[in-house]
């Protein structure tokens, strides 16, 4: 007969490796961490804005800045679906 009782090999593991009550809060960022993150939002936002237009507009330059049409679509697919 099965003990379903008995804790399996992982979560052995897990018990094992018990953190501390500090280590398991949420981390923290700095004000000035969270800017950066939202200026980097931001900066990758205008960049694929900027390769609609180019690949709508002017599709040759895509080739001009080294990227295939494959990828260019895959940067414009990152955009929300509202602004795509």
């Amino acid at each position: 007969m099965n003990d379903i009782f008995t804790p399996a090999p992982h979560q052995a593991l897990c018990r094992a490796t018990v953190t501390r009550p500090s280590e398991t809060s949420p981390r923290r960022f700095s004000l000035a961490t969270l800017r950066s993150i939202v200026a980097d939002w931001r900066e990758q936002t205008h960049f694929r804005w900027d390769l609609k237009r180019i690949s709508e507009t002017n599709p040759h330059l895509i080739d001009d800045i080294g990227l295939t049409r494959h990828q260019v679509d895959e940067e414009i697919a990152k955009l929300p679906f509202w602004q795509r």
